[in-house]
C-alpha cells in the first residue's frame, strides 16, 4: 500500500459526525470506510458508490486506523 499523508486527508470537526475523523471534511467517516471494507466491499465498489472519494482517501483511512491501533498500550494484569 503506497504511503499517503493521512494528516492532510483526515479531518476532525466537533460539529460534524459527533467529532469522528472524516475524509476531507466530508460527512464520510474513517470508520464508515473501514466498515465498508470489512463487509466485503472492494475499493472499486466504494469509489463507485461514493464518487467524491478517491483511492488515496481509502488508503488514508486504513493508515489512520493502523496508526491509531499501533499507539494503544496493552496492559496485562
Amino acid at each position: 500500500m503506497p504511503e499517503v499523508d493521512y494528516t492532510k486527508i483526515i479531518t476532525v470537526e466537533p460539529g460534524k459526525r459527533s467529532g469522528q475523523p472524516c475524509i476531507r471534511g466530508l460527512r464520510i467517516t474513517v470508520y464508515d470506510i473501514i466498515d465498508y471494507l470489512a463487509s466485503g466491499m472492494s475499493r472499486e465498489e466504494i469509489l463507485h458508490d461514493f464518487p467524491e472519494l478517491t483511492n488515496d482517501d481509502i488508503t488514508a483511512a486504513l493508515q489512520y486506523v493502523s496508526n491509531r491501533e499501533r499507539r494503544k498500550i496493552i496492559v496485562s494484569g
